[in-house]
């Protein structure tokens, strides 16, 4: 196993930049995942670890050594694509099989890996099998089982359960995540789904027009994101935003909206008289309340999913969403009043969009 730092590591084509300046700095055993919408220049980045793209500037090292001109077979490194990248034409056992068998391993030696692999993927009962008599999630576990008999020293995981249905992500990812947990390998992977990121990870690397926008633990960047970007990619459903300005009346400070709807907010927040933030508050963190407490808001939508109810509201001339807990009979048009903890707030300036 080995560490892995990045180091103002730049990617141009041409005249476009994809990465700019990203620092990361992984430790030996880590599972750390790459999270940002389509384009942001994750699996760029993932690719320039592996060695199948070019890095325009910066440095990368595994352990303390620099790989940025070593050839990707000589990285000791171990790679799990989307598309599986199975061959047709071989078992099962002959896919894992087949890296080994390219550096001329003894037949002994592979036969003991592929079982041992099998084993841990629980496949030992396909290994004759071709991967068209597969499912898709045996035919990753396939690719999963040809990158751990590399006993490679990182493992890297290019977006691999984008293929599967719903279900089957679920049970994958408990896989993967079980896996690392018994070999400890330090493990680079990308997705675009933040659920994956949260569920998964040791750390999260959020990253958004190829910048790195905020590191940290999934409950970190969960409870305190670093801006409004983090704020609103981070959560599903995803953080509500309230714009207005602050106004400081006798000791309490508030949030006027846009409609001149005035919310308490935390009386501790360093934002100045008449700045214009934005409020964010999680959809689970609104609640009901009685009589004259909370914020007007007016039902729109409502949306039962078993557990709880999401219903979406105008409220400060902005639609909002609540998970609540309770099945109340809500019908579009009802006026009803929410509420949160200041505690439960988050303060962002409007303009720069850096938390408060």
């Amino acid at each position: 196993m080995a560490s892995v730092t990045i180091t103002g590591v730049e990617k141009r084509f041409g005249a476009v930049q994809i990465i700019r300046g990203v620092d990361i700095d992984i430790s030996d055993g880590e599972f750390v995942v790459l999270v940002g919408p389509s384009g942001c220049g994750k699996s760029t980045l993932l690719r320039m670890i592996a060695g199948l793209e070019s890095i325009s500037s910066g440095s990368i090292s595994i352990g303390d050594r620099v790989i940025n001109t070593v050839p990707p077979r000589d990285r000791d490194i171990a790679m799990v694509f989307q598309n599986y990248a199975l061959y047709p034409h071989m078992s099962v056992y002959e896919n894992i099989a087949f890296s080994q068998k390219l550096r001329n391993r003894p037949q002994g030696e592979i036969d003991r890996k592929v079982n041992e692999a099998a084993d841990i993927l629980n496949l030992r009962a396909f290994l004759a099998r071709s991967p068209r008599q597969l499912s898709g999630g045996q035919r990753q576990r396939v690719a999963m089982g040809r990158a751990l008999v590399r006993d490679a020293k990182l493992f890297l995981y290019d977006e691999p359960l984008s293929n599967l249905d719903a279900k089957l992500r679920v049970s994958m990812r408990t896989e993967i995540k079980a896996l690392h947990q018994r070999l400890q390998t330090t493990s680079v992977y990308v997705t675009h789904d933040q659920i994956e990121a949260m569920t998964m990870a040791d750390r999260i690397v959020v990253m958004n027009a190829g910048q790195v926008e905020q590191v940290g633990t999934p409950l970190e960047l969960y409870d305190r994101p670093g801006n409004l970007f983090v704020a609103d990619f981070i959560g599903s459903p995803s953080m509500n935003f309230i714009p207005g300005r602050i106004a400081r009346e006798n000791g309490a400070v508030l949030l006027v909206g846009q409609d001149g709807t005035r919310i308490a907010v935390p009386a501790e927040t360093k934002a100045s008289d008449g700045q214009a933030v934005v409020l964010g508050i999680r959809p689970e963190h609104l609640s009901l309340r009685d009589g004259t407490d909370g914020v007007a808001a007016v039902v729109e939508v409502v949306e039962p999913t078993g557990p709880n109810i999401q219903v979406f509201v105008q409220l400060a001339g902005t639609r909002v969403c609540s998970i609540l807990a309770e099945r109340h009979p809500f019908v579009p048009g009802q006026p009803i009043r929410l509420g949160a903890s200041l505690t439960q707030m988050h303060l962002f300036d409007e303009k720069s969009g850096k938390r408060i």
